[in-house]
């Protein structure tokens, strides 16, 4: 046990930190990034997946937007058993709700079915398992960071259990096209991919033994979830401040969730591999951790949550910009691998302060639920591009496509990228020029240790 360092000598005297709770971002952390893993499994060999199933491409899409579709409505449900029941009972039941998924989209493949007309059903059974599972872990990093951790390492935390989503994005990008050279290759596929989610089983379910540190680290966490879940809600939707972060910045959640879905389909047509598709997608991933990770510890030592937020959101409408026109253009591999990491450093980097931004503009409403609701607005605005997209792109029969479709053409995506940078551009403006907030959880924290400074000094 370490004793905690606040801002003040009471809060190193009231407040503690546990070493355990590496353990618990760890455990977080795997299983987060089995959860992505499972979630973008078939987007980057988008062609062999319908090839194999013998599927349309659309229905292909449908794999990855059942993760949006089930995270919109569920996703209310998860800030309830976060706030109300404890970070213990979500990362356990999303660790099995994992497995399960995992394992029926292994079945989904084996010789035990033997009728084409029952895999894709199947395996989309094992989808919505892992969709089930999504928003109970991906809405537990800024509560794991607020009660376990002292607030001088909240955003660092926030950012590595943050980051681990896209780490797993990053496998799945990297993985499924080397793995996937042929149609044939899918169970190896899924077989790989259901080794991170047993282990993320036995982490959290063996080694997660409390919902809450026995002493909290800091003021904030003594606090936490402070207001009953109903009451919560009701002040998120009054606070103008928080409503324009949700509908922006999940905004921006929904641009990078399609983004990766549709990231192979868009260049294959231009000539590119599945493998140089993946590769792209790994850069953007790659970057986007190293910029969370430097952004996360500059917030933490600065606490300049909403300048560091504005200027990287503008910066990415630019590299959004960028992409729509460098992903038009063949034979420039390289110009698009630059573009794409450009992409992920700017966009995934501001991740992890966004969350912590949505819990200081909400403060005191519980961090699950104001994580919560960014999270839901995110997917709905992912399902909702992922299908308007494709129904803007046009069919080519250009012979410098590799695309291989199982049913249906290749599209040309020069009109749904260049949507997807107008809505990104939009976006950044309105959350530049709208967004104005005062940091309640650190006032309250200043607040609080003054008041213990002062009761000691008179004692």
């Amino acid at each position: 046990m370490e004793p905690g360092r606040g801002r003040g000598p009471a809060a190193s005297i009231r407040y503690r930190s546990y070493r355990r709770r590496w353990f618990l971002l760890f455990a977080t952390c795997t299983l987060s990034c089995s959860n992505a893993m499972c979630w973008l499994t078939f987007a980057p060999v988008a062609d062999q997946t319908a090839r194999y199933f013998h599927i349309s491409v659309n229905q292909v899409n449908w794999l990855s937007m059942i993760y949006l579709v089930v995270g919109v409505p569920f996703g209310f449900g998860t800030t309830w058993i976060l706030d109300m029941l404890g970070l213990k009972t979500s990362l356990i039941l999303s660790s099995w709700l994992n497995l399960a998924g995992c394992a029926l989209q292994l079945l989904s493949v084996t010789f035990f079915i033997p009728h084409d007309s029952w895999k894709f059903p199947l395996l989309m059974v094992g989808q919505t398992f892992g969709a089930l599972a999504q928003p109970l872990v991906l809405f537990s990093p800024t509560k794991l960071a607020a009660i376990w951790f002292p607030e001088q390492q909240r955003a660092t935390a926030n950012m590595i259990s943050s980051m681990a989503n896209p780490l797993g994005i990053l496998f799945a990008n990297i993985l499924s096209p080397l793995l996937v050279k042929e149609p044939s290759s899918m169970p190896l596929l899924l077989g790989v991919y259901a080794v991170p989610a047993v282990i993320a089983c036995l982490l959290t379910t063996v080694g997660i033994r409390n919902k809450a540190p026995p002493t909290p680290p800091s003021a904030g966490a003594a606090n936490s979830t402070s207001e009953p879940f109903i009451t919560g809600m009701k002040m998120l939707l009054k606070n103008k401040p928080y409503l324009i972060l949700m509908v922006c910045f999940g905004g921006g959640v929904g641009i990078f969730t399609s983004f990766s879905a549709l990231l192979q389909q868009i260049v294959c047509v231009r000539g590119y591999s599945n493998t140089f598709a993946g590769l792209c997608g790994a850069l953007f991933v790659i970057f986007g951790i190293l910029g969370a990770f430097v952004l996360g510890l500059y917030v933490d030592r600065t606490k300049k949550f909403m300048e560091t937020t504005k200027i990287i959101f503008c910066l990415t409408a630019f590299a959004s910009i960028a992409f729509a026109l460098v992903s038009r253009m063949r034979d420039q591999p390289y110009g698009l691998a630059v573009v794409c990491s450009l992409f992920g450093l700017l966009g995934f980097s501001i991740y992890p302060v966004c969350m912590e931004l949505g819990v200081e503009c909400s403060y005191p409403v519980g961090e699950a639920t104001s994580a919560g609701l960014i999270f839901i607005s995110g997917q709905l605005q992912g399902a909702l591009l992922i299908l308007l997209l494709p129904g803007l792109a046009r069919p080519v029969t250009s012979d410098g496509s590799v695309c291989q479709v199982g049913v249906g053409a290749a599209l040309d995506w020069t009109i749904p990228t260049l949507v997807l940078a107008a809505i990104c551009s939009l976006e950044a403006c309105c959350f530049a020029f709208l967004f104005h907030t005062e940091y309640r959880r650190v006032s309250a924290e200043d607040n609080e240790d003054a008041a213990a400074l002062l009761a000691a000094a008179t004692q």
